[in-house]
């Protein structure tokens, strides 16, 4: 099997690998309320694999999510969906999910605490699955993409940080300054959604955190340019060679800095 398990192979894969593949979810709570994400990983790999935890786009946690996590993970990966909302929250339409989004964006340091104890309740996975605890990383995608972005400025001591066509907007720079490890963000460079100004204004911020930082900006690609279920032209649309590109920017940079880790 290729390892690098791009999209267009893994919807072709049928054998034993594929199907030990595990959804399970996670209750947790944070200040007493309850939430609930999801575990992906492959259970017929015994050995420990890194472990990422993403942050999805604004609709939460989702069957969709759940498939492109399972996508991402095959068997590099160990990966748990944080739960950003809180259980009780399940956006079922686009106006809802604004609405959730908005309000957790609207208050970065319920953002920031949220997406970190989405990776302590990665880190506490690893007593019940094969997890190398030394090669920990986020990944996130739109509102989830902007979220890993803040966890990163949060100064969490993870291995590196991967927006896929995330918000790149701050109300913080100056906490890129605790940025502890490489940032690398996959952008479309006709996302309507991050603006030139918006790329401008993180390439800037970046730049005086002197932060290790890489900026992807991918040729007639819009938002959500991974997201199988995205078809507005023009503003919202699923590009699979584009997507395929990205997952691959994404496994270099985590086999560069979990090498390192062990």
């Amino acid at each position: 099997m290729n390892r690098l398990l791009l999209p267009s192979l893994l919807f072709a894969c049928t054998g034993p690998a594929w199907a030990a593949m595990v959804t399970q979810a996670v209750p947790y709570e944070i200040d007493g309320k309850p939430f609930e994400g999801t575990l992906v990983y492959d259970d017929a790999v015994k050995t420990p694999r890194p472990g990422l935890m993403m942050v999805p786009n604004w609709l939460g946690v989702t069957p969709a999510a759940a498939e492109q996590a399972k996508e991402i993970a095959g068997e590099r990966y160990v990966i748990f969906i944080a739960d950003m909302y809180g259980k009780d929250i399940r956006p079922s339409n686009p106006e809802e999910a604004k609405a959730a989004a908005t309000a957790v964006r609207g208050d970065r340091p319920l953002m920031r605490k949220r997406a970190q104890a989405g990776v302590e309740v990665l880190r506490k996975q690893g007593e019940k699955v094969p997890l190398d605890l030394a090669s920990l990383g986020a990944i996130g995608f739109c509102f989830g993409g902007g979220s890993v972005l803040e966890l990163a400025r949060s100064g969490v001591p993870l291995k590196g940080f991967v927006s896929f066509h995330g918000n790149l907007d701050t109300p913080n720079p100056a906490d890129a300054r605790n940025i502890r490890a490489p940032v690398l963000v996959l952008h479309g460079a006709d996302d309507p959604s991050v603006p030139k100004d918006q790329v401008d204004a993180f390439s800037a911020e970046m730049k005086a955190a002197k932060a290790d930082w890489q900026l992807v900006s991918y040729g007639g690609a819009v938002h959500s340019f991974t997201d199988r279920g995205a078809n507005v032209p023009g503003r919202n649309e699923y590009n699979p060679k584009v997507a395929a590109r990205a997952y691959q920017a994404m496994n270099d940079l985590f086999d560069e800095v979990f090498t390192g880790a062990r």
